[in-house]
């Protein structure tokens, strides 16, 4: 079984979207969202430097854009029927919900620009940010985080936590890091998944409860615990809740374990979940698609899926 999945803020890099855009239906399409949400996504995907697109209401439906023209090539020609399954990862989740379903990408492109608005505001209160936190003693590190004025905002699995809250706790966990670790500062504009972020949760609330929402037709897994979500609506309120709480990415490869996923295909701006994947799921293939010359490797990979899934039922 063959899972998609779609990364969060952070893995966007300066032209990331620019390979995509050489097709013209693609051009045509992220002209259309770039004009219902007032952002223009293919100036920023192609030109924009690395601190704008660090800007949290940029990165955010950027990043949700790129993974889903990845997933229409990724899964045009009937290949959605060997797709076991999907996840994101924070920002993630959305591209996540349109790939199973839950919304329309139109719909998904509109609610993550509104999310990405809320969070930047909301990051504008307080400076603050985040940290990657690699190695050490894992299952010790929440109460080391606490001591230092921190909170583990995302579980990430593969000996890697999330620390976030302000820039001065942040540095001074830079300098004294907990022992055997490595601290490395995301490109990210507040501490993203902590309770700096509830005037962002009260912001989205009601814009995320008047949009049309369907239950989903892939199986779908949550950040929230890592549990398979069967609706639609409650897969949203989850996301909704997810700006201010930690993200549980180490959950759902438990869940990926449990399912027998025999492989992950990471969609644009790929990276980081193929990373997470070879320490917390060793064995597991992962191809990630970061442009279009990578299709040829993800496509083949859910087409041997399928006919190993076909040879043990024959």
């Amino acid at each position: 079984m063959i899972v998609i999945v779609a990364p969060g803020q952070g893995s966007q890099t300066p032209g990331f979207l620019a390979p995509w855009l050489e097709d013209s239906t693609v051009r045509e399409r992220v002209g259309s969202w770039s004009e219902a949400i007032g952002v223009d996504l293919a100036a920023h995907g192609t030109t924009s430097d690395a601190d704008t697109i660090r800007d949290t209401a940029l990165a955010q439906p950027l990043i949700v854009a790129a993974g889903l023209v990845t997933a229409d090539a990724l899964l045009a020609d009937g290949r959605r029927s060997l797709v076991g399954g999907v996840a994101g990862h924070s920002v993630g989740e959305f591209t996540a919900a349109a790939v199973a379903g839950i919304l329309q990408p139109t719909d998904a492109v509109a609610l993550v620009a509104e999310r990405g608005r809320a969070m930047a505001d909301a990051a504008a209160l307080e400076p603050t940010g985040m940290s990657a936190v690699l190695g050490g003693d894992q299952d010790a590190l929440p109460a080391a985080l606490e001591a230092a004025g921190l909170v583990p905002a995302n579980h990430n699995g593969g000996g890697q936590t999330v620390a976030a809250g302000s820039l001065e706790a942040l540095a001074a966990l830079s300098e004294n890091p907990p022992a055997k670790t490595r601290v490395v500062p995301l490109s990210v504009a507040g501490a993203f998944h902590t309770r700096y972020m509830a005037p962002a949760v009260e912001r989205m609330a009601p814009v995320a409860a008047a949009a049309t929402v369907t239950d989903p037709t892939l199986p779908i897994w949550t950040n929230a615990d890592g549990s398979r979500v069967e609706g639609g609506r409650h897969f949203v309120d989850l996301m909704v809740q997810q700006i201010a709480n930690p993200v549980h990415w180490d959950a759902v490869m438990a869940s990926f374990a449990a399912a027998g996923v025999t492989g992950i295909i990471e969609l644009a701006p790929s990276g980081a979940l193929t990373g997470l994947a070879k320490r917390g799921l060793r064995g597991t293939p992962a191809v990630g698609v970061a442009t279009p010359d990578d299709l040829a490797a993800a496509i083949t990979m859910l087409r041997d899926s399928a006919d190993a899934d076909a040879a043990v039922t024959a």
